[in-house]
């Protein structure tokens, strides 16, 4: 597909040539919604730049894991801006674990993670297995204690015995390479 083609090609053919194996289709994807996801971190997260770009990574490696699930009955924004959404709430809730327990009760409590973000079909998971191959066992070991199996930061600081800045430094430049793989297509 030429450059042109995927420029002018709509949200539901890219999820499509996504599906299908076509990494510069997603990379189009992430382009187009990138910037607005990104300022919309950064809004709710009291203008924190880090946060804002950890979470639009988070987001869209869970974009490119369900992507086979995206329903053609919403735009593909809307269905980006739930996983987005639900990824904040995530985030939120994690950072309220780190309160005081009779501040963690002052407000609503978060909704329970949402299928998109619990089920990876067979045909991404082999994707996603084929990407991991390239990363440095640390790394690799890292991403897929985060992101596959689901552990908090500081089950994982307990697992490994590392400290928490480490994990954290860590899982972000994990999920920085992973995004970077899955985005430019870059076989290692």
């Amino acid at each position: 597909m030429e450059i042109e083609e995927y420029i002018i090609a709509d949200d539901r053919e890219l999820a499509k040539r996504v599906i299908d194996g076509d990494d510069a289709a997603f990379e189009h994807l992430f382009n187009r919604y990138r910037e607005s996801i990104r300022r919309l971190f950064i809004q709710k997260s009291a203008g924190s730049a880090d946060d804002a770009d950890d979470l639009l990574q988070e987001t869209f490696i869970k974009v490119y894991l369900n992507i086979d699930r995206y329903d053609e009955s919403y735009t593909f924004g809307q269905w980006v801006y739930t996983i987005a959404r639900n990824t904040f709430i995530d985030f939120t809730r994690k950072s309220r674990s780190d309160l005081p327990i009779d501040e963690r009760f002052s407000a609503p409590a978060a909704t329970a993670p949402t299928p998109e973000e619990s089920i990876i079909n067979s045909q991404q998971r082999v994707q996603i297995e084929h990407y991991l191959e390239s990363l440095p066992e640390q790394y690799k070991k890292l991403f897929r204690l985060r992101f596959i199996d689901e552990y908090s930061y500081e089950e994982i600081a307990e697992k490994l015995h590392l400290p928490m800045g480490t994990v954290k430094t860590q899982i972000h430049r994990a999920r920085e390479r992973m995004c970077r793989l899955i985005t430019e297509g870059e076989k290692h």
